[in-house]
């Protein structure tokens, strides 16, 4: 795994919102590199800029100042449009409540982002079996998500944002929704993604699921801390607000 090229490197990025009639800054001053093929978690308890931070990294926001480049790539003035390529083509989803379409099948839910692309349809289908055999699901391909297990729509989600084969996997709460047996089957195939070269971006409030990763930043009130003193050791020990 090459780990010597940085694929996020973000500079002094803010964010603010107006809520009430009062500036809310929800991100303040955050610089933050990221390896190529590297695994890191990102914790918090709510109201801790992690959403927003996710938001960012995943191209679905701008911060209102700094610099956020993805792949070499200066995104954080992007236009819509182009950040809609970024998303599609650099990043994959993973999401707490799985996200899938209701009516369409395991392999149709793996296509949508195919679909985007423009890929042809038998080429787009044989990449969705692909992604599906490689969660353990090729034999449940055509089953609609309400014939799955919570466990196994997770690893339908998987195998969606694995389809564009996209450098870098973003999970947001991946195993908040699952038993802990399931969480860990989950958490399994995102370290062998993370073996095969994928860059992990797992944002997490449970610091058990955040020790899956090589590296935990800690984000609160907006701001980051590599370090695990200070607000990390008060929430470590439980006396923080999840």
């Amino acid at each position: 795994m090459n780990m010597t090229e940085s694929i996020i490197q973000i500079n002094s990025m803010t964010k603010k919102y107006e809520l009430g009639g009062e500036t809310v800054m929800a991100l303040k001053d955050i610089s933050l590199t990221i390896q190529q093929g590297d695994f890191i978690s990102i914790i918090g308890p709510s109201g801790s800029g992690k959403s927003t931070f996710m938001n960012m990294i995943g191209c679905l926001d701008r911060p209102d100042t700094g610099e956020y480049l993805l792949d070499g790539e200066q995104v954080g003035k992007m236009k819509s449009s182009q950040l809609a390529v970024i998303r599609n083509e650099k990043i994959g989803f993973i999401f707490q409540n799985f996200n899938l379409i209701p009516k369409l099948s395991a392999a149709e839910n793996v296509e949508l982002p195919l679909i985007y692309r423009g890929m042809k349809t038998t080429e787009r289908r044989k990449v969705a079996l692909e992604a599906l055999e490689k969660v353990g699901l090729a034999d449940r391909a055509n089953h609609l998500p309400t014939q799955l297990s919570g466990g196994q729509q997770q690893r339908v989600a998987i195998a969606r944002a694995l389809a564009g084969n996209p450098p870098i996997l973003l999970a947001d709460e991946p195993t908040g929704a699952l038993d802990s047996k399931t969480s860990t089957e989950i958490l399994k195939i995102i370290h062998s993604l993370n073996e095969q070269g994928h860059t992990i971006i797992l944002i997490t409030h449970d610091l058990e699921v955040a020790k899956q990763a090589n590296r935990i930043v800690h984000i609160h009130d907006g701001q980051l801390y590599e370090s695990g003193g200070g607000w990390f050791a008060d929430y470590k020990n439980g006396t923080e607000e999840h």
